[in-house]
C-alpha cells in the first residue's frame, strides 16, 4: 500500500480502528454518484474507491465530489487497476492511500510521488498553483525594486546582507575586471560575506593572482571555491575540449550545475552586473528571480565611469589583464582582448554566438 499524504491525527485513529477490528468500511466503484453516496459512508472510517481501470478517469472525480461536497473527512482510498503516473493526481483529490492491484510496480509506486514539485491547477490539496507562484513572486520583485528604486549601491548591499537576506545569501564573483567593486563594498559591509567563485579549471593564472590579491587586500574570510564534478568531468569531457564542441555544455558542467550545487545553503546572490554591459543585461532590474532563485544586482545602474571613479577613489588593485585589452575575463579557452570595439563583453566566445554562460538565466 502506497501511502499518498502524511499521516494526520484522523487518519491514524482510522487505522487504530480498523487495526482493532472496529469502524466502518465502505467500498464504492468509481462510477458511483456521489449523491446517492452519501447515505452509505455515513460513519464510515474508511473509503474504499475501486478503479475498474487506470483509464477511466471517474474516480477521481467522485473523491473529490465526496472531500468538497459531501465535506468526507475520514481515509480514503483508491484501489484496483492503477499507475505510477496517477500517484500525484491521486493525492491532490484527496486520496490518503492506493492500493494498486498490480505489486510488479512497487519500486515505480515508491518514486512516482516525488516525480512532479509543482501544479498548474487548484484541487483539494490547496497547494500554490505555479499561476500564483509566479504572481506572489512577480509582487515580491516589484516590492523589491520598489524599496530600492532611491538607493544607493552601498544600501542596496547592507539592506540584502544585513536584514533581508542576513545569513542566507552570498556573494557570486568572477574575480574579473570589475570585479573589485562589489568585492568592496561587502568588505565595508562584512568582510565575513560568504564569496563565490567557480573554479572551472580553466581560468586565467593571472585571474587565479587576482583572487589572491582581493582576498588579502579586502580581508576577505569565507571566499569558497566551487568546482565541478570529478566525474561528470571524466564523462562529458575526457579530452578537455568540450568548449570546443559544445560551449554551452561546457559551461552547465563547469558553472551552472557546480553553483546549483550549493545554492542550498542560500536564498539569494549578490552578483556585480550592470546594464552597460548590455545584451541580455540592457533591462537588469535589481532584484530578479532567474532560474535557480534571486539575484541582487546593487550595481545594475552603475556606469562605466562610475567603476573607474571608484577604483581610484579606493585606489583598488586591477585584474592583471585589463590592461592588455581584456575588458571581460572568463576561462581561457572562451575569452580574447575586445579590441575593435562591440561592447565590453564582445571578448567573450569570439566567433559564437554566445554571451552568458548560463547563471543567471530567467
Amino acid at each position: 500500500m502506497l501511502r499518498t499524504n502524511p499521516a494526520t491525527e484522523t487518519d491514524r485513529s482510522a487505522l487504530a480502528q480498523l487495526a482493532s477490528g472496529g469502524g466502518k468500511t465502505v467500498e464504492l466503484s468509481g462510477g458511483a454518484d456521489w449523491r446517492t453516496a452519501a447515505e452509505d459512508i455515513r460513519g464510515a472510517v474508511q473509503v474504499d474507491i475501486r478503479f475498474a481501470s487506470f483509464k477511466d478517469g471517474r474516480g477521481f472525480s467522485l473523491a473529490t465530489q465526496l472531500r468538497t461536497r459531501l465535506g468526507y473527512s475520514g481515509r480514503l482510498r483508491a484501489i484496483g487497476d492503477l499507475i505510477p503516473d496517477q500517484a500525484q493526481f491521486l493525492k491532490r483529490v484527496g486520496f490518503d492511500a492506493i492500493t494498486p492491484d498490480r505489486s510488479d510496480l512497487a519500486a515505480d509506486w515508491a518514486n512516482a510521488e516525488r516525480r512532479y514539485s509543482v501544479v498548474y491547477q487548484p484541487a483539494h490539496d490547496a497547494i500554490a498553483t505555479i499561476p500564483a507562484l509566479r504572481k506572489s513572486s512577480s509582487d515580491e520583485l516589484e516590492q523589491f525594486n520598489a524599496r530600492y528604486r532611491n538607493s544607493d549601491a552601498l544600501e542596496i548591499l547592507h539592506d540584502a546582507l544585513e536584514t533581508t537576506w542576513r545569513g542566507r545569501i552570498a556573494l557570486l564573483s568572477s574575480f574579473g575586471t570589475e570585479a573589485a567593486v562589489s568585492l568592496h563594498l561587502a568588505s565595508r559591509i562584512n568582510p565575513a560575506t560568504p564569496v563565490l567563485f567557480l573554479d572551472t579549471g580553466r581560468h586565467f593564472a593571472q585571474t587565479e593572482q587576482y583572487l589572491r590579491t582581493l582576498v588579502d587586500r579586502l580581508k576577505l574570510t569565507d571566499v569558497r571555491v566551487l568546482k565541478p564534478d570529478t566525474g561528470e568531468v571524466q564523462t562529458e569531457d575526457a579530452d578537455g575540449y568540450l568548449w570546443q564542441r559544445d560551449a554551452d555544455a561546457c559551461c552547465a558542467m563547469r558553472k551552472v550545475r557546480p553553483l546549483s550545487r550549493a545554492l542550498d545553503e542560500f536564498d539569494a546572490l549578490v552578483t556585480g552586473r550592470k546594464r552597460f554591459h548590455g545584451g541580455a543585461r540592457t533591462d537588469l532590474p535589481v532584484v530578479e528571480r532567474v532560474a535557480d532563485g534571486l539575484r541582487v544586482n546593487p550595481l545594475a545602474n552603475w556606469s562605466a565611469e562610475q567603476i573607474q571613479a571608484y577604483f581610484q577613489a579606493h585606489d583598488l588593485p586591477r585584474h592583471p589583464l585589463a590592461d592588455m585589452g581584456y575588458s571581460s575575463i572568463g576561462c581561457w579557452t572562451c575569452t580574447a582582448p575586445a579590441y575593435g570595439g562591440g561592447g565590453l563583453r564582445a571578448g567573450r566566445w569570439p566567433g559564437q554566438n554566445k554571451t552568458e554562460c548560463g547563471i543567471h538565466a530567467r
